[in-house]
């Protein structure tokens, strides 16, 4: 018998399925069509988070290094005010280039800041002044570029195409996970901190140019099937590829609950993980000063033991992440829906930090950081991006992000005042830091039902107007 999907192929102009579509049907439900697209996203955000984590050990390791743990968490909330006026210059920016150039544009810009700070370890700067700008760069580096991407993901399917294929595509931010940080383990000791910064630059040229193969391939996919496209789906192929309406994205956070919800719900997603990596990199300060001053760090100074060992933890828990990626979440999504799934993560976080406060070991905290990292860099990420399939366009690319970008780094300022009063004036230790993650996690559950509900409401009020 005939597949009846090699017909509807020809007729749109696409080749009958072929051995990639076979492979990617493994992993989750492909339809004739939707293989090469949804491999090239994969690789698009394979290559951009490649990219990141061969520089997100250098970034720990110049500020911790330089300046102490508690540096990193004060930076953090630095860079969530910086951030407000970052998020208004990419909304106004978005609003004048259509999203193949603005993606081309944001990419050169961080793409020339790397040889910048590559160019300045040649000067005197101090390790500890470096480690300070690196941050603050990487702090909104990571949250633009990531924003900016899923934007564009979104932009490209409908809601039951996302829920579909997403899991497949944020397969490639988790694996590029893993890949970078491999990388970056095999690269400090060898050519050393700096040189990996033009290493990741190289990957980043690479994503620009998928980016623009990705958009021309859809441009011309949209000419077959318009004239048989619903009404929906003909005004989105024609928006796609225009600039965007001129508006800032934290006005449509806040006119709508939905947007309002998930934004603090992010929020305390970043609360919780960033006081946990304190946790870890406080209790890492200390066994890499140990290490160093009894001579058995291996020849390796302070701020390269620490770089080595974070590494080797991003690729444990992106290695975590990918089989959940590929194994765990469209499973999820198939059977509990987008909506279950913003629970599992919270209940796996409040149990971790659980046993944390009962007594803590450089050990537990690693892997239970390692969990919670690898469940939040798949199936939460995953999650994330899903619940803005039902948005429009101007709140895929602004609104979230605000979200990714503001409302994220806003977890990292609240996440500082904890750790300034903590250290200061409460005298927390690690368990106590654990336990009040406990209590927070308990809030953001909450936060996670009110989601629940409105992500509900909204599906059935779409679900009738479209009858």
């Amino acid at each position: 018998m005939k597949n009846p999907g090699n017909k509807q192929m020809m007729s749109t102009g696409e080749k009958p399925p072929g051995f990639a579509y076979k492979i990617l049907r493994l992993f989750t439900v492909v339809q004739p069509g939707e293989a090469l697209t949804a491999f090239l996203l994969m690789s698009n955000v394979f290559l951009l988070f490649t990219a990141y984590y061969i520089i997100k050990p250098v970034r720990s390791a110049l500020i911790i290094a330089g300046k102490g743990a508690e540096w990193k968490i004060y930076l953090s909330a630095a860079i969530a005010i910086l951030l407000v006026f970052v998020v208004k210059i990419f909304g106004n920016i978005a609003s004048r280039f259509p999203r193949q150039k603005l993606i081309t544009w944001v990419t050169l810009f961080f793409i020339s800041n790397l040889f910048i700070f590559y160019l300045l370890s040649f000067t005197r700067i101090d390790l500890g002044t470096m480690g300070i700008i690196f941050f603050i760069w990487m702090g909104i580096f990571n949250v633009m570029v990531v924003a900016q991407f899923w934007g564009f993901a979104n932009d490209l399917y409908t809601e039951g195409e996302g829920k579909r294929l997403f899991p497949l595509v944020a397969f490639g931010a988790t694996f590029g996970g893993f890949s970078g940080s491999t990388i970056a383990g095999w690269l400090i000791e060898p050519i050393g901190l700096y040189q990996m910064m033009l290493v990741s630059g190289t990957f980043l040229v690479l994503c620009i140019l998928l980016t623009w193969i990705i958009h021309t391939r859809e441009i011309k996919r949209a000419e077959y099937t318009t004239v048989k496209a619903t009404r929906e789906e003909e005004l989105r192929k024609k928006e796609q590829g225009k600039p965007l309406e001129k508006g800032g994205g934290f006005r449509l956070v806040f006119k709508k609950r939905y947007l309002l919800y998930i934004a603090f719900f992010v929020l305390l997603l970043n609360f919780v993980n960033t006081n946990g990596e304190y946790i870890k990199d406080n209790l890492l300060e200390k066994i890499a000063l140990e290490a160093v001053e009894s001579g058995t760090s291996g020849g390796l100074d302070m701020k390269e033991y620490i770089g080595k060992v974070d590494a080797g933890w991003m690729k444990y828990f992106n290695l975590i992440a990918m089989f959940i990626q590929l194994f765990v979440v469209s499973r999820i999504f198939k059977w509990f829906g987008v909506r279950a799934a913003i629970f599992f993560l919270p209940v796996i976080a409040i149990g971790g930090y659980f046993f944390i406060a009962l007594g803590a070991s450089f050990g537990l905290v690693y892997w239970v950081k390692a969990l919670e990292n690898g469940t939040d860099y798949s199936l939460m990420n995953t999650t994330r991006h899903s619940l803005f399939l039902m948005t429009s366009r101007q709140e895929k690319y602004k609104a979230q992000a605000v979200t990714k970008t503001f409302f994220h780094r806003a977890g990292d300022v609240f996440s500082a005042l904890i750790v300034f009063l903590g250290t200061t004036y409460l005298a927390f230790n690690t368990e106590r830091f654990a336990a009040f993650n406990v209590v927070l996690i308990a809030i953001w559950i909450i936060l996670g039902i009110l989601i629940f509900r409105e992500h509900k409401r909204l599906s059935e009020k779409r679900a009738v107007s479209q009858v």
